[in-house]
């Protein structure tokens, strides 16, 4: 792999970051929040597997971390955390996921290229995270920095945000936007991935609305840990000295999600500075799964057993592009107040759940927020370690994956997960609780189930957007 080094100084930048803090200790504080309604702060990391940080997603699998990755400051976050064992992003891909977040609905219900017309803001149809906080108190304030990447000409502040860095999309992250190199250089940097300058703004946003007695909604969406291979230089020299794992041994993305720890560490520590934690939910999750290999591979729909070397997000199965569990179960945490840390739930959970919940834990008594969503309020699972169960209706939760080459839907029912290849005209049926690797397809020895489960994926795909299945 070849060493670029990149004259890209932006040291001042975390002179600032640390001064930011320092000022939130002595003065900030002092304006600690008398308001009522809570903060609420979404973390959302770009191609960031489930089994990516140095701690367990799973506290039942030793393989659900990384046997090469450091990430101490999410670490520290997990263990304060609810932690879902299941936690879904809404798609494989970036844009999908996104949109979803933001509308609490799934990727099938919005739509691929009809998603700009119909979710324009002069329809006035569907509301965003701001929007819903905003109807609920007026004083709420919102801001997005980092990566926005909807690529539907809509801005954040069209969906009711007062900040933000505008309609930004990958390129805004990236120091080199050549195609061909992404996958074999990378580039030392003081900024990688503009992590210090998204973290400085996100502290200054809260300030500000400590300072002012005011409720907020901040979205930090982190351009890391996407390609290109962005790092410090000591962060890449140290991962370099280390002995690489099996699965994760690349020095410049161990060095990447090290600085991006740093950065998550940097805001975390802030929170706490300007005593606002008590009055805080934070949200941390990826928008899907990492690739199943540096480079990425071409066949990465076939089984583990197809390649000599460990997917990167082993226990499961393929990664980013794929309705496998690698592309689309990912770390999902909250950490906030009434939400005991250290523990997890199995009970799966999805994106498109955001929306609800953050509504719920602002106040909003209306059992369902008004809007077409997909989603359920968490706030029962949080307030109770995650135990219980959630009234989801149905109770069934539901994938595409948009792409002229493999187009693939999925459906996870309980413990059973049915993947239907359009082309193809292929089934697989896994059994999750059984098989999260998703090694065997019982689609052979449960036709009945798989029959079943294939027509209330239909079902739901008729419902909301019959013109999918038209289309194949």
């Amino acid at each position: 792999m070849q060493h670029n080094n990149i004259l890209f100084s932006v040291r001042v930048i975390r002179k600032l970051v640390g001064l930011a803090l320092l000022c939130a200790t002595y003065s900030t504080v002092l304006h600690a929040q008398k308001q009522q309604r809570p903060n609420i702060i979404l973390i959302l990391t770009d191609d960031l597997g489930w089994s990516c940080f140095s701690s367990r997603m799973d506290d039942r699998l030793p393989d659900s971390k990384s046997d090469y990755y450091e990430t101490p400051n999410i670490d520290r976050f997990a263990a304060q955390s609810l932690r879902f064992t299941r936690g879904y992003a809404p798609d494989p891909i970036c844009t999908p996921s996104r949109r979803s977040i933001q509308f609490g609905q799934t990727s099938i219900r919005q739509g691929d290229e009809s998603f700009a017309a119909a979710y324009a803001p002069a329809e006035n149809r569907h509301r965003a995270i701001p929007q819903v906080l905003k109807s609920i108190d007026s004083r709420y304030k919102a801001a997005h920095f980092g990566k926005w990447d909807l690529r539907a000409k809509i801005t954040p502040e069209q969906l009711g945000y007062d900040e933000s860095d505008g309609d930004t999309g990958n390129k805004n992250g990236d120091i080199s936007s050549d195609r061909e190199e992404k996958w074999s250089q990378f580039f030392i940097t003081d900024n990688p991935k503009q992590i210090d300058s998204i973290t400085y703004r996100s502290i200054r946003f809260m300030q500000e609305q400590v300072r002012s007695e005011t409720p907020f909604y901040l979205q930090v969406s982190h351009y890391a840990t996407h390609v290109n291979f962005e790092t410090r230089k000591e962060s890449y020299d140290r991962f370099s000295r280390k002995p690489a794992g099996k699965k994760h041994n690349n020095p410049a993305w161990a060095g990447m999600i090290s600085d991006l720890d740093e950065g998550i560490g940097t805001l975390l520590k802030s929170i706490d500075a300007m005593g606002i934690a008590d009055n805080t939910y934070i949200f941390l999750m990826a928008d899907n799964g990492a690739v199943e290999f540096v480079p990425p591979v071409s066949n990465r729909l076939d089984p583990p057993s197809a390649f000599t070397a460990q997917m990167r997000n082993y226990p499961l199965r393929g990664g980013k592009w794929t309705l496998y569990e690698g592309g689309i179960r990912v770390p999902f945490m909250v950490r906030g107040p009434g939400v005991k840390g250290g523990a997890q739930t199995d009970i799966p959970v999805a994106g498109w759940d955001l929306l609800p919940t953050i509504a719920e834990l602002a106040g909003d008594t209306v059992s369902k927020t008004k809007t077409e969503g997909d989603g359920i309020s968490l706030v029962p699972l949080l307030r109770t370690s995650g135990k219980g169960t959630l009234n989801r209706t149905p109770g069934d939760f539901y994938f595409h994956r948009y792409t002229n080459g493999y187009p693939h839907s999925a459906i996870i029912s309980g413990e059973y997960k049915l993947i239907k290849f359009w082309k193809t005209k292929k089934i697989e049926l896994y059994n999750l609780n059984k098989d999260i690797g998703e090694l065997t397809d019982i689609s052979s020895l449960e036709p009945e189930k798989a029959k079943e489960l294939e027509a209330r994926l239909l079902l739901y795909i008729n419902q909301v957007n019959p013109s999918l299945a038209k289309r194949y």
